[in-house]
């Protein structure tokens, strides 16, 4: 089934995006007849033009990266899906909410279709999935005696956890990291928030461990 209908679009005119594919189609099983015949106007990177949404999943599971991403979900917070979306831009194995199963999904402009996103009722279940799975939770918050990102030892393998806007992290979840990191800051805000703070903390373990 297609995901490329969306209140952005028209059928005859896509206000982004590409047209219905001109000349004979190609051939493949992960080319989608109905963006084919439509036009693609979803927010994809070039080489996924007309694919079927299953096959760019495949596809990127044969690459994703080994790091993850955790978020604590105990407020309403809008920058989940913002996280969410930077998760999927940097290519992570898994998002992770821990708390709430609900969360606002408009942040992550449908990137969620293509990220794996699991849920963990708490900090305590999400950490013994970490123990299990031999990953070192890396809790990224501007407290105690946390390492700035750019000096920090950074594991390929590892999740990132990040805190609510504003509170930050809990007690809990700062006890279950493995080492805590932070993001060097320069003016007055005490903080970034979590989708900001996401994006700079994915960045660089890609500028590390990206091939």
């Amino acid at each position: 089934m297609s995901d490329s209908a969306g209140p952005e679009e028209t059928r005859d005119v896509p206000v982004h995006g590409v047209g219905p594919w001109p000349g004979p189609w190609p051939d493949g099983e992960h080319w989608d007849p109905e963006l084919l015949a439509h036009g693609d106007t979803r927010n994809v990177v070039d080489g996924y033009r007309y694919w079927k949404m299953d096959a760019i999943i495949a596809d990127l599971d044969t690459r994703r990266h080994p790091f993850h991403v955790a978020i604590e979900n105990w407020q309403h917070d809008m920058n989940i899906g913002s996280v969410v979306r930077s998760a999927n831009a940097f290519l992570a194995d898994t998002v992770h909410i821990v708390g709430r199963k609900k969360w606002n999904r408009r942040g992550a402009m449908v990137t969620d279709r293509y990220q794996h996103v699991v849920h963990h009722p708490d900090v305590a279940s999400f950490r013994e999935w970490a123990s299990g799975e031999g990953v070192p939770i890396i809790a990224v918050d501007n407290v105690g005696e946390a390492v700035p990102v750019d000096r920090a030892d950074i594991p390929e393998r590892c999740a990132f956890l990040f805190g609510q806007e504003g509170p930050g992290l809990t007690d809990e979840a700062l006890a279950a990291a493995d080492a805590h990191i932070e993001i060097t800051q320069y003016g007055s805000t005490r903080s970034i928030n979590a989708s900001a703070a996401g994006a700079v903390v994915m960045y660089e373990w890609c500028r590390r461990w990206a091939r």
